[in-house]
This record gives structure tokens, C-alpha cells and sequence, in this order.
């Protein structure tokens, strides 16, 4: 499911926001509403993504969002030739403004 990125600011609220790290430098974000996740979209319905953690952090200041979380998922174990699990691997790491502070920088 999708939803855009000015509905989404539209809102009240929003229970999570994931930031997904899809390829080295590539970041998708993600929106869970209500226990439903959603892909992020432009007004053209494009996929909301960027090439910079930082940026996308930004794009997503407009959002009220309960938590904000980096999501990673490894490939590893299909590099090393082992088999599909039946389990995710996905890391979840929280990006809360009081543990990792937008650089002065960025300001």
C-alpha cells in the first residue's frame, strides 16, 4: 500500500516512520499507520527516496511521527550461498533527535 507525502504531513500523527536503507547509498521511507505499513510517495506516486541518510531525515521533519527507526535488512547469507530463512533479519535502530542530533551543519 502507499501513501503521499502530503497526506501523510496532513496527519495528526503517525506511529513510525522507517527510513530504509535499500542499497549502499539508497534510502526509501516507509509510513506505519495504525499497525499498516506504507510505502511513501510523491504527488505523481514516484517512490520518496534519497541518496543521503541526513536528507531523508529532513524530507521526513515535517511528519509528527511517534518514532523514527533506520531499517536494514543483510544480504549476507544469500552472498554466502545459505539457504532462505523463514525469518526476517531486518535491524531496527532508532533515530530519535535526542540520540542522534541533526549536525550543526545541517542547520
Amino acid at each position: 500500500m502507499k501513501i503521499a507525502y502530503k497526506e501523510l504531513a496532513a496527519r495528526s500523527a503517525v506511529d513510525k516512520l522507517v527510513i530504509e536503507s535499500v542499497d549502499l547509498s539508497l534510502y526509501i521511507a516507509r509510513a506505519v499507520i495504525e499497525g499498516d505499513e506504507r510505502l511513501v510517495v510523491d504527488m505523481q506516486g514516484r517512490t520518496v527516496k534519497t541518496r543521503n541518510l541526513l536528507e531523508m531525515k529532513a524530507l521526513l521533519s515535517g511528519i509528527n511521527a511517534v518514532e523514527l527507526v533506520l531499517r536494514q535488512r543483510s544480504a549476507y547469507d544469500e552472498m554466502v550461498g545459505q539457504p532462505s530463512w523463514d525469518c526476517d533479519n531486518a535491524l531496527e535502530v532508532g533515530l530519535s533527535p535526542d540520540v542522534y542530533p541533526t549536525p550543526r551543519w545541517q542547520h
